[in-house]
């Protein structure tokens, strides 16, 4: 089960997510302090726990404020697609606040930290806050982006191309965020989970990534990605990050 925390009055909670915002567009003081007052509760999650079934009613969305978590479906077999990844500053499922349940099954990669924003308080920021509201649309239209980017990836990229654009997707958005340095990031997921994202097996992926480095591109070792050559990676990732709507202006 879940350990459930107490309720959290640290300022510093949500400021991937305002900076993940703030680098698309303008937030307000009065905007920041909505989002802020939205949040009910903070919960830690461990490591593989499902915390948003598919088909179950929902009355809430969850933020993540820290670790990793996925959007997945799985077949009879037990065989699993993760179709995104989240990381801290993302919304794992803002799309439930209209659609009340979902068709997909929501899990932590890592121990995670959340918060639990009622749909009333999303209802409030609708009626009272138009431009956050618009914000907030954006984002799930960018949701919308990354997986048909995925989707591309899936049906028509290399297997190595599938690796190597995957990095450097997360590269960009764990950037923006500020988690990650001149060399690379942390990545602590494991093959499995990397081929559960690529639509591959383990042993293909192993092989991909031992590719990439005898190609001195990246080293994924122990959790953590050393990028040596971004720009061989992101040519042969074929990686335009136009998908990712770096642009800055007023939504």
């Amino acid at each position: 089960m879940a350990d459930l925390s107490t309720r959290s009055t640290d300022r510093s909670m949500i400021e991937r997510h305002l900076a993940k915002l703030r680098a698309r567009d303008e937030v307000s003081l009065d905007e920041e302090a909505a989002i802020r007052a939205a949040i009910a509760e903070y919960r830690d999650y461990p490591a593989d726990y499902r915390f948003i079934r598919a088909r179950a009613e929902l009355d809430h969305s969850t933020l993540i404020i820290e670790g990793w978590a996925c959007r997945y479906k799985d077949v009879r077999s037990g065989q699993r697609q993760i179709t995104e990844l989240h990381v801290a500053g993302d919304f794992a499922d803002l799309h439930s606040f209209t659609l009340k349940h979902l068709d997909h099954d929501v899990m932590t990669l890592t121990p995670t930290r959340v918060a639990i924003v009622p749909h009333d308080a999303l209802r409030t920021i609708t009626e009272r806050f138009p431009h956050l509201t618009r914000l907030y649309w954006f984002n799930t239209n960018l949701d919308a982006a990354i997986h048909r980017e995925w989707e591309l990836s899936l049906g028509r990229r290399t297997a190595l191309a599938r690796l190597a654009n995957l990095i450097c997707e997360l590269g960009v958005r764990l950037g923006i965020v500020g988690l990650t340095d001149e060399d690379g990031f942390d990545l602590p997921l494991t093959q499995t989970d990397l081929a559960d994202c690529l639509g591959l097996t383990n042993i293909h992926v192993n092989r991909m990534l031992k590719e990439l480095r005898e190609q001195g591109m990246v080293e994924v070792q122990a959790g953590r990605v050393t990028i040596f050559d971004t720009a061989k990676l992101r040519h042969v990732a074929e990686f335009d990050p136009t998908y990712l709507y770096l642009d800055r202006r007023s939504r």
